[in-house]
């Protein structure tokens, strides 16, 4: 069988409710791994917030930052940050409508406004996190491979007018900036290039709007059980939900893994 290289979405994915892995993806992770296939994940989490789960897996892969940042064997081989002089603009404008801004490097999370933490609180929990720490000049003095503004579908924001950056809705109070045509399927790509694996090869899991492109343009895409309809549309298979093997259990008809 040819070499895989297999990627796991982290939030509603990977992780069950509790932001655990199931024991039956613990093992499906040392079945891809004996057979000689490559394994990653491909997250929105910076390396801080994803490193108890690397390390816990014990990962040399990762797409993090929504595909701003990319290791593979633990070395860091692709980068983009946003555009300074464009992120300027769009976050004073958010400001200017009383709309709160996080920022993210690779190690730190910081909010650049204090408008409303409720609202900021309910994303961030939503993947088991915190309001970031105020710091109005991080991203100044940082590289930022990712945005956060906090506004509903309600709010008459125009995202258009910033083409250096793709707004991708993740959470009903919560929308990611990153660079333009950046995603987790685009760096997924090179690090499979990276790793000596074709397209074809590709596997992806996935649940959130930000896996939608990703698992339209591997070789495979899988959504969870638990994944929205819209994102259930661009996938190629359909397996059981975050809480019910579903990792394991597509792996199996995939002829990857043996069942348990």
């Amino acid at each position: 069988m040819e070499r895989k290289l297999i990627a796991f979405d982290l939030d509603g994915t990977l992780l069950d409710d509790r932001k655990q892995p199931l024991p039956s993806t613990v093992v499906a992770l040392d079945q891809l791994r004996k057979a000689g296939h490559e394994v990653t994940i491909a997250t929105g989490r910076n390396r801080r917030l994803a490193k108890p789960i690397i390390d816990q897996l014990s990962f040399e892969n990762a797409v993090l930052c929504n595909g701003s940042v990319a290791f593979a064997n633990h070395q860091m081989f692709y980068e983009r940050t946003l555009n300074e002089d464009a992120f300027n603009r769009c976050s004073d404008d958010l400001i200017a409508r009383n709309i709160d801004v996080a920022v993210i490097g690779l190690d730190d999370t910081k909010r650049i406004t204090t408008f409303h933490e409720h609202q900021m609180s309910e994303a961030m929990e939503s993947f088991g996190s915190f309001v970031p720490p105020f710091d109005a000049k991080f991203y100044q003095t940082n590289s930022i491979y990712q945005g956060l503004a906090f506004y509903d579908s309600q709010e008459s924001f125009d995202s258009s007018l910033y083409d250096a950056f793709d707004f991708v809705r993740w959470h009903p109070e919560c929308v990611d900036i990153i660079p333009k045509n950046g995603s987790k399927a685009v760096t997924l790509l090179k690090l499979a290039n990276q790793l000596g694996i074709a397209r074809e090869n590709v596997i992806a899991f996935g649940d959130g709007m930000n896996d939608r492109e990703m698992l339209k343009e591997v070789g495979v895409g899988i959504a969870m059980g638990n994944a929205a309809e819209e994102v259930k549309r661009q996938a190629d298979m359909v397996t059981a939900s975050n809480e019910q093997d579903g990792i394991l259990k597509a792996l199996v008809k995939l002829n990857l893994c043996p069942p348990l």
